[in-house]
């Protein structure tokens, strides 16, 4: 009977090890004040990448400062997707606590006033089926990432999914 318990007890703990290390990167939390709180990676319509008359400018990523105190400049951040594709900040764009900004394709002003910021390219950068987010700090250090499908993630297929709610 010890044995059994033993193997048991062992077999038990290598199997919750094991979960352990199949969690998914974007289960980590990370410290960062700044996180990705959604993105409407299917926009809606036909997609079209033409600077005038598509709507490549619907597409967004919505990104929120959830400190309580702490205001953050987005210079020197990066967004990147699964494939590579990446658009940094280049220009200061502070969020106060609570506030966010939309990261949209396309091209347009920027402005602190209306929360947005174009990454002033007309290709879509998220993917219609699947795609993983990441947001890195200016020092290169990972701030959040989410990986989303549009089977699993957005249950009312709007193309629309939240994180960090």
């Amino acid at each position: 009977m010890r044995i059994r318990t033993a193997a048991v007890a062992t077999t038990a703990a290598a199997g919750a090890l094991a979960a352990l290390t199949a969690v998914p990167a974007q289960a980590a939390e990370y410290t960062s004040a700044l996180k990705v709180s959604g993105i409407q990676y299917d926009a809606p319509g036909t997609d079209s990448n033409r600077c005038s008359g598509g709507n490549t400018h619907q597409e967004y990523l919505k990104i929120r400062n959830y400190s309580s105190s702490k205001t953050v400049n987005l210079r020197g951040y990066v967004v990147k997707d699964a494939a590579g594709n990446r658009f940094v900040f280049t220009a200061n764009h502070y969020l106060q606590p609570g506030d966010h900004v939309k990261l949209r394709g396309g091209n347009g002003t920027d402005s602190d006033g209306n929360n947005v910021v174009y990454r002033d390219n007309c290709n879509f950068m998220w993917n219609n089926d699947k795609d993983t987010v990441y947001l890195y700090k200016p020092t290169g250090s990972r701030a959040d990432v989410h990986a989303y499908t549009k089977r699993g993630s957005d249950p009312d297929g709007n193309g629309y999914v939240t994180f960090h709610k």
